[in-house]
Parts: C-alpha cells; sequence; structure tokens
C-alpha cells in the first residue's frame, strides 16, 4: 500500500460527490419523461420513426455482440499485467465497468434520439420552433446527464473502495471506456456515412430526388446511421473523454497533491454537473433570437461563467493557501512555494476558457454564414473541385488555429507548476477537468444535431410538415451541423488535455518502475527513461510511427466507409432498376436491405482499427524501449490534433456549403452548384463523422495502453530479458500486418 492515506473527512467529500452524480442521473430520468410525454405526429410520421428505432436497436445490439469477444480478451489480458493482486482484479472489473459504462451512455442517447426526433418534427408541424429546440436539447441533456453522472459515479465508487490506490484501478476504467468509444465511433461513423454517401450519391446526384425522399432505398439507413454514429458513438466518445481526463487528473493529482489530489479533481466535475443542469434549463429559444444557436451559445456561455465562479469558491473553500499544509505531498513539489488555490483554479480557468475559445472558433469556419462556408459554397460555380479545394483549405486552416489554442492552453497550465514536473502536469490535467464543467451541455449540443437531421428526415419522406414547419427543421438542421463541428472541436480538446496528462502519467510510470527494481539513483532513472533524448534514432523511430499509426487509422476508416458507400450505391441502382414503380412511388422500396449491407460492412471492418490501435504501441515499447514508446505517443498526440481538426472542420464547412445552396444561393436545389457541394458534402461525410472523431478516442486507447504496460517493458528489461521484450514485439507487426493484409483483400462493391 502506498503512504498517502485519504482520511476519513476526505471521504466524506467523495460520497457528496457521489450523491451529485446519482442526481444528474436523477435529473436525466426527468427530462426523459419530458421529451417521452410530447406528441408523436401523424401515423405515417410515427411508422417511419419505427422503422428508424428498429434499425438502430437491431445494430447496436449485433456491434455489442461482436465488442464483447475484444472486451473479453482485454478482460484477461489485464489481469495477466504485473502487479498487486488487489489492483489488477479491481483493474480488471472496473475496465469491464468503463465498458459497460461507455456502452450504456450510447445505448441511452440512441434509444432516446429516435424517440424524440418525430416530437421534434411535430412541434415543427404545430409551428412551434421553440417546442422543437427545447426538445431536441432536452434530450441531448437526457445524454449529457447519464454521461457526467456515470463518468463520476464510477470515479467515485473507485476512490471509495480503492482509496489511495484509486488511480491504478482507474486506469482500467478509463481504458475500458475508451476502447469500446473508439469501436463504437468506428463503427457507427462507417454506417452513418456509408448510408449517407450512398444515399446523395444516387438520390441527390443521379436521380436528382430530395435528401431524405422515400424513394431512395437508403434513407432509412441514413437515418439510422445518424443515430448510431451522431448519437450512440459520440456520446460514448464524449464519456471516455469524461471518464479518461478524470482518471489523468487523480493520477497525477495523487502524485501532486497527496491526499487533496484525490478529491479535488472530483470536485469540479461536480461542479459542473449543477451548472449543466442549469444550462440545459436554461436553453429557450428567444423571439429575438435569430436562430436556435443563438440559444445554444447564450446557455453555453452561462453555464461556463457560473462553473468559473462555483469553481472558484469551492477552491478556497477545499485547499489550504499552501502546499506545505497538504498531507501525502510528494518532495518535488514541496519545494516549490506555490499557492495551491491559485495554481488550481488558474488551471481550471484554462479549461473553462479553452472550451469557450473552441466554441468560438470552430463556430467562425462552420457555420453558415460566416466567411469560410460562405467562400465553400461560392466556390460550387466553378464546380466540385474547386469545392473540395475550398473545403481542405477551410480545414488546413482552421486545424493550425485549433491546434495552437490547445498548445497555449497546455503550455499556459504547465507553467503554472513552478518548475515542477508533476505540478505542471497536475495542472494540464485539471485544465481537462475544467473543460469536462461544461460537458454535461456540450453532450446536448452534439445530440441536438442528429435528432435536428433525423426530424428534418422525418417530416420530408412523410410530407406531412410543410411551410412554416419544414423552414424550422432546415433552419435547425443547419444549426446541428455547426453544434456538431462544435462538440467535435472540443473532444479533440479534451483528447490533447488527457493525452498530455497521460504521458506525464506515463513518465511517472517509468520512474516507479525502476524505483521499484531498486534503482534509486536520480541520473540512473533518467537516463533509463530516454524520454528527453532527441539524438537517439530509436526515438525518432517511435515519433514517426506514432504520426504514421494516425494517419492509417484515418485511411482505414475512409476506405471502410468507402466500399459500404459503393455497395450502398449498387444496392440503390439495383433497386431502381428492378422496380421501376419506386419512381412513381407505386412500390415501396426494400429499406431493410440497405441497413442490412450498412451493419455487416461496419461491423467486418472494425476488427483492423482497433487492432492496430493496441498492439501498436505494444510492438514499438517492447520492440524499440520506453523511451520510443513515449516519443510514438508525443507523435501521434501531434499528428492526431491536426489531423482530427483538419478532417472535422473541413467536413463540417461542406456541409453547410450545401445546406446554404439548398435555402436557395447560387442556383439552390437541382442546380450545377448544388451537385458539387453535394459532392464535397460526400468527400466530407466520412471526414467529419468517421475518421475525425475517431483520432479522440484513438489517441486515449494508446495512452493507456503505454501506461498499461510500462511496468512490464521495465521489468523484463532490467531482468535481462530483452529476449521476451522482442518476441512480445514481433507477435503485435505480425498481427499488426495480418490484418492490415486482410483488409486490403476485401472486396470494393463493384470489385
Amino acid at each position: 500500500m502506498n503512504s498517502v492515506q485519504v482520511s476519513g473527512s476526505n471521504l466524506t467529500y467523495v460520497y457528496v460527490i457521489l450523491g451529485i452524480s446519482l442526481l444528474a442521473l436523477a435529473i436525466a430520468y426527468a427530462l426523459r419523461a419530458q421529451v417521452l410525454a410530447q406528441g408523436e405526429g401523424t401515423v405515417k410520421m410515427q411508422e417511419i420513426a419505427t422503422a428508424i428505432q428498429e434499425g438502430a436497436a437491431a445494430y447496436l445490439a449485433r456491434q455489442f455482440k461482436t465488442l464483447s469477444v475484444f472486451v473479453a480478451i482485454v478482460f484477461v489480458l489485464l489481469f495477466a499485467l504485473p502487479g498487486d493482486m488487489e489492483i489488477r482484479i479491481g483493474r480488471s472489473i472496473f475496465f469491464l465497468v468503463g465498458a459497460g459504462f461507455s456502452a450504456l451512455v450510447g445505448y441511452n442517447g440512441m434509444w432516446l434520439a429516435v424517440r424524440a426526433n418525430v416530437r421534434v418534427a411535430e412541434a415543427a408541424r404545430k409551428k412551434s420552433a421553440q417546442k422543437a429546440v427545447q426538445i431536441a436539447f432536452r434530450t441531448g441533456g437526457v445524454v449529457g446527464m447519464t454521461t457526467v453522472g456515470l463518468g463520476l459515479l464510477g470515479a467515485s465508487l473507485v476512490v471509495i473502495i480503492y482509496k489511495e490506490d484509486a488511480p491504478a484501478v482507474l486506469e482500467g476504467f478509463g481504458f475500458g471506456a475508451a476502447m469500446l468509444a473508439m469501436f463504437m465511433r468506428v463503427g457507427g461513423g462507417i454506417f452513418t456515412k456509408a448510408a449517407d454517401v450512398g444515399a446523395d450519391l444516387v438520390g441527390k446526384v443521379e436521380k436528382g430526388i430530395p435528401e431524405d425522399d422515400p424513394r431512395n432505398a437508403a434513407t432509412i439507413a441514413d437515418n439510422v446511421g445518424d443515430n448510431v454514429g451522431d448519437c450512440a458513438g459520440m456520446a460514448a466518445d464524449l464519456f471516455e473523454s469524461y471518464a479518461v481526463t478524470l482518471v489523468a487528473a487523480l493520477i497525477l493529482g495523487k502524485a501532486g497533491f497527496g491526499d487533496a489530489g484525490l478529491i479535488y479533481p472530483l470536485i469540479v466535475p461536480a461542479i459542473g454537473i449543477i451548472t449543466a443542469i442549469l444550462g440545459i434549463f436554461l436553453t429557450k429559444l428567444r423571439s429575438t433570437d435569430k436562430t436556435a444557436m443563438d440559444a445554444i451559445n447564450r446557455s453555453f456561455f452561462t453555464s461556463a461563467i457560473i462553473s468559473a465562479v462555483l469553481v472558484g469558491f469551492a477552491t478556497f473553500t477545499y485547499l489550504p493557501n499552501s502546499l506545505r499544509n497538504m498531507p501525502g505531498l510528494s518532495m518535488e513539489a514541496q519545494s516549490v512555494d506555490i499557492d495551491p488555490r491559485f495554481f488550481s483554479l488558474g488551471a481550471v480557468l484554462i479549461g473553462i476558457a479553452l472550451a469557450a475559445a473552441i466554441q468560438v472558433l470552430t463556430g467562425f469556419f462552420t457555420e453558415v454564414g460566416k466567411r469560410p462556408v460562405n467562400d465553400v459554397a461560392a466556390s460550387s460555380k466553378t464546380g466540385a473541385a474547386t469545392v473540395i479545394l475550398a473545403g481542405v483549405s477551410v480545414g488546413f486552416e482552421s486545424a493550425v488555429y485549433s491546434a495552437l489554442l490547445i498548445a497555449t492552453a497546455v503550455f499556459g497550465a504547465f507553467l503554472l507548476g513552478g518548475g515542477s514536473i508533476v505540478l505542471s502536469l497536475f495542472a494540464v490535467s485539471l485544465a481537462g477537468t475544467g473543460l469536462l464543467t461544461t460537458v454535461g451541455v456540450i453532450v446536448a449540443m452534439d445530440t441536438f444535431g442528429p435528432i435536428s437531421d433525423n426530424a428534418q428526415g422525418i417530416a420530408e419522406m412523410s410530407g406531412d410538415v410543410k411551410g412554416e414547419g419544414a423552414k424550422i427543421l432546415t433552419s435547425l438542421d443547419a444549426v446541428g451541423n455547426t453544434t456538431k463541428a462544435i462538440t467535435k472541436g472540443i473532444a479533440i480538446a479534451t483528447a490533447v488535455l488527457a493525452a498530455t496528462a497521460l504521458f506525464g502519467a506515463f513518465t511517472d510510470a517509468i520512474k516507479n518502475s525502476v524505483l521499484e527494481k531498486g534503482l534509486v539513483v536520480k541520473d540512473q532513472v533518467l537516463e533509463f527513461q530516454g524520454i528527453l533524448d532527441v539524438a537517439d534514432p530509436r526515438n525518432l523511430v517511435g515519433l514517426i510511427i506514432g504520426a504514421a499509426v494516425v494517419f492509417m487509422f484515418s485511411g482505414l476508416a475512409i476506405n471502410a466507409v468507402s466500399r459500404a458507400a459503393g455497395a450502398v450505391v449498387v444496392e440503390v441502382r439495383a433497386q431502381f432498376k428492378k422496380y421501376p414503380g419506386i419512381m412513381t412511388g407505386k412500390v415501396k422500396p426494400e429499406y431493410g436491405r440497405v441497413v442490412d449491407i450498412c451493419t455487416r460492412d461496419s461491423l467486418r471492418e472494425l476488427a483492423t482499427p482497433g487492432l492496430l490501435a493496441v498492439m501498436a504501441p505494444i510492438a514499438v515499447g517492447f520492440g524499440l524501449g520506453v523511451g520510443a514508446l513515449g516519443a510514438y505517443l508525443a507523435g501521434a498526440i501531434g499528428t492526431g490534433t491536426l489531423m482530427a481538426v483538419f478532417l472535422s472542420n473541413s467536413g463540417g464547412a461542406w456541409d453547410n456549403a450545401k445546406k446554404m445552396i439548398e435555402d436557395g444561393k447560387f442556383g439552390g436545389k437541382g442546380s450545377e452548384a448544388h451537385k458539387a457541394t453535394v459532392v464535397g458534402d460526400t468527400v466530407g461525410d466520412p471526414f467529419k463523422d468517421t475518421a475525425g472523431p475517431a483520432i479522440n478516442p484513438l489517441i486515449k486507447v494508446m495512452n493507456l495502453v503505454g501506461l498499461l504496460i510500462t511496468p512490464a517493458i521495465v521489468g523484463f528489461t532490467l531482468d535481462n530479458n530483452e529476449q521476451i521484450n522482442m518476441a512480445i514485439a514481433l507477435f503485435a507487426t505480425a498481427v499488426i500486418i495480418y490484418a492490415l493484409v486482410q483488409n486490403r483483400k476485401r472486396a470494393t462493391a463493384i470489385g
């Protein structure tokens, strides 16, 4: 057991935090009842909604069945890692809890979203924009409250049960959440974009019919995909961001602040739950609002300001005015003369400010009416090629600004440490918890997007929502594109903060592993780490491989969408050819066949990117050493940040440029400009909804794998068992090569 003990008074705080997490779940249940009490629309609208519900539920059931195999294997491998038996058991069990919570958040978000969509459409049919916004946002509020409630519940339970050993057990909890979220993100993203791209290419471009025309066999699959990708996938993604950030904060908190470091990082997100509740209930459309985005922005910034004030009060109430008054403090931290209250509050405020800045920056690059999207839309006058070039340019430019913004936040938090690496990295993790105070509202914003998209689809397919109601849904759909882009930007920022903090935990794990082997001289520890030795070729190789894995992962995801979308195109074309009566409305398309294609192909494509994420850090770490593994993780963080923002924002700009054309700009629907933006949107779909968002959990999965395997690498190396290290590295490499070869052998739809 460790020397740092969690006192009874501190455990009282944890029990209070546990109660707040249960309050969040209770609020989620109450909001759920409010949503389900709303009207469901006409019989035809309900029939379409039921088809979407059945398709989404069937997909997730098959996905969870597939993923259970991966979960079982990792459970056994975690138990096999070296360490204290009690820790190994707890880590493996809470791995299952983290994976289960991630699945529950995703399923819960999807289940309610596919019931809220028709209710939003009905509110619009009755020409109530305010009611439509409220239903959509409060549905997202259910997902948001579930996310923060379960995240804080899991972390609190681990601290209560394992006390000072909680950080080691939390590694399993975070890994379970991250791994399942990555699979749900990839699988859901492939499903939704295969259907979306296929529907657009045949329906809009070839047949000249609207996006959600009931004559298109891919429409139901498209609407199902919005839910399994953007609701279930994104909800799981943000949950794992929440869980992993808490894991990093508690690991570094224990090293930096001792006893209080296990409590304070829980207090901050607990406050976030209170402010998220306020933010959700404050979101109301006013007569003076131009769009729903005004109401959502007002809610977000109000909750962020309230969070900052309450965190300030809690910080000065809980923490002492000197590090020397804190029990269990490390020797390194004791030598630093800083006020822990200003240190902690400063770090948290940096995180809150980063969330607000990302909101503004991403909105600028992806929102209808702003210069970047206007420019992409205008480029449609000269064809699809210039639309694609303009969107790529927006993505590259926005990636630079977003990366610099995130880097500034990381470095600003780092400077608060007063020269102590432990405290500096703890400050970075606290910035992450500051960003988490807005997660409840962020999840609500994200879920707003697919619900609005589905509502418009149901309205168009049924033909029962016209005039003012149709205009309301078109406006909400455009706003939803922006909210989805914003939440992806914030998720990326969270991923970087969590990964940077986990990187600090990784280096700390190396030191502890070396010290446990009897190497107690500081120089020996630093020499063994080898992370700061830039001249070591192994580290440069590790850095390059880390960057390359991000590119490979993105390529696999986009190629999977290409193959699955090709299959959808072939199927939809075949149905139009086989049943000419589809175009006249006399024959109903076989929607289920397209749903089955998307389900089959998306689940088939899960294995390769999943194996790459887990096996690549194992191959590098055991093959090249922990120094190269550290460089590998650094390369993945840096490249992943730029790639994720580029993919997300370019896709968002293309999507809203298309919306501008469909609203009447540059010739409107059916024009050559419209066809050009449809092509741009189909390119952007797998960018923004498959590959880009999946990079977030990828980065954290790889960092957690590195953290978990470090003691084994150090142990085998110091025991002169290099043969074991090399055998493990070769096995991991062989698994990656085999998976990539099998992936390449898969035929395209045409082949």
